[in-house]
This record gives structure tokens, sequence and C-alpha cells, in this order.
């Protein structure tokens, strides 16, 4: 089930606040101007489904958002907890970054956990199958796709070359909980 926790980014052990609620999370995120939204195929997918089929099952909502922000590039990654790099692919983005573009994923399945520094505050948001985050450039936050990850996720880049994780250098995210 999505979810979002928010903490004191001094206090990892005290969540101000906790909801899985879909409509509380949306509406939390954009306060803080992040988007977070849920989408629904147009066609039947599965775990087999190949990435030209996701796309098309999605295309409304990637078109709509397209033109929205600017995207020119969209992609389909998926991991799966049987790839022997995963350990390593897990620690690359555990650490404080940034991006100086837009972090755009839609979960087709799976989940992921985004953590996002936000002035005195880190938002944890799990996102879950259906569920689209649009993490803003130059924010500060880190990823975590667990120990065992398993997903397919949609992509949106304004520019692939831009999208390159700047490490802040901040040892935050190693006090807050993770996926298991």
């Amino acid at each position: 089930m999505s979810s979002l926790t928010i903490y004191p980014a001094q206090e990892p052990s005290q969540a101000l606040f906790q909801s899985d609620n879909l409509v509380e999370i949306a509406e939390k995120l954009q306060q803080q101007g992040i988007r977070f939204e849920q989408w629904q195929a147009n066609q039947p997918i599965d775990a087999s489904t190949d990435a030209d089929s996701i796309l098309e099952a999605y295309s409304d909502d990637i078109e709509r958002l397209k033109q929205q922000g600017g995207y020119v590039t969209v992609d389909v990654i998926s991991l799966n907890s049987d790839h022997p790099d995963k350990a390593a692919l897990r620690q690359k983005f555990l650490a404080e970054h940034t991006h100086s573009e837009d972090e755009v994923r839609f979960f087709v399945r799976g989940e992921g956990l985004f953590c996002l520094h936000l002035g005195e505050h880190i938002y944890q948001v799990l996102c879950q199958q259906n569920d689209l985050i649009s993490v803003p450039a130059n924010t500060p936050h880190w990823f975590d796709m667990g120990s065992e990850p398993n997903f397919t996720a949609i992509r949106l880049f304004n520019n692939p070359e831009g999208w390159v994780a700047n490490f802040t250098g901040s040892a935050i995210a190693s006090r807050f909980p993770l996926l298991d």
C-alpha cells in the first residue's frame, strides 16, 4: 500500500504524519511542489509485457505529462531480485543527491521508497503499482529499491544526459528507515 511518512530532519524516530490515503498523500506532496498521482493502464499488462506495450498501455498519461513538463524521452526499466548487481544498484542511490532535471517515475509493478529532504523535514513516499511521483530538479533526496528489488517503472526525462546524481555529501540518509 502506498504511504507517506513525514519526519523532522533531525529526529528520524518521530513521525509527524503518516497516511496511506492517496488523496492525503497527493495533497501533502502538492503543498511541497511534488506531483503524486495514480494511473491506470488502457490495456491488460503483466510481468511478461514488453516495454513498447507498457508504454502503449499508459500512452495517454505519458503524452499529458510530456506536454505539461516538456519531457522528451521516455523509457521502461525493470529490476528483479535475481539481478547479480542488485546490491550495488541499491547502494548507488541510498545517499542524498540531487539531479539537474526532474526525476519522474511511474511504477508499473513493484515498489520503491523516495525520501525527500524538504527544508526541515524528510518526506518518505512509498510508491507502489500505479503510483507516479515527480521529484523536481535540485531536490535533495535518496531512493531505496529494497534488498530484493522487483519492479518495473516508466521514466520520463527532459534530457537524459542531465540525469546524473550529484551527491550532497550529507549522511542524513543513513539515519532514516529503509525498505526491508
